[in-house]
């Protein structure tokens, strides 16, 4: 299977790491309403902690961040769109799907979809480490160059006493 372009379905919404039902029913091959009629079938196995709905304003800055259809959910437009607010997964949550939807193709992209999630903590774990060593570096240089930012402070500092005017003065 190709490599999928998953991490940049991955969303921070509510500080929870999610994917979008429309994005994972893509990745699936499947429509939208058919991955949300099978995972409605089986609720008990999508607590909200896998699996939530969006809000209004949280689809609408979605639209907004995206720039996709400008009709609202919940709206009867005679175009395209959704008619409703978008589901969104958490990783336990599209785990969870891979034993709803049992084809080749719902196994591979379920694999695919859990190395990005790896993928996306070992990043944000080595952002955080290099943070750590820069805050350390920083201690280290402010001790040894406390001399140098003093003298560079006073030579900042406005001089005390006024000067003459430079030129020629009737």
């Amino acid at each position: 299977m190709p490599s999928l372009p998953v991490e940049n379905l991955i969303l921070l919404i509510r500080g929870q790491k999610v994917v979008l039902d429309s994005d994972l029913a893509g990745l699936y091959e499947v429509g939208t309403k058919v991955l949300n009629k099978a995972v409605k079938r089986n609720a008990i196995r999508f607590p909200a902690d896998f699996m939530f709905q969006l809000t209004a304003e949280e689809a609408e800055n979605l639209r907004f961040h995206f720039g996709t259809s400008s009709s609202a959910p919940g709206s009867r437009a005679a175009h395209g769109g959704r008619r409703y607010l978008p589901f969104a997964f958490t990783e336990q949550g599209v785990a969870m799907l891979s034993g709803l939807l049992n084809s080749n193709r719902a196994i591979l992209v379920n694999i695919e979809i859990m190395r990005a999630f790896v993928r996306l903590r070992q990043m944000v774990a080595a952002n955080a480490e290099l943070s750590r060593q820069l805050q350390l570096l920083e201690q280290k240089y402010d001790a040894q160059f406390k001399v140098v930012f003093d003298a560079i402070r006073e030579l900042m500092a406005p001089s005390a006493k006024p000067r003459r005017p430079i030129g020629f003065v009737p």
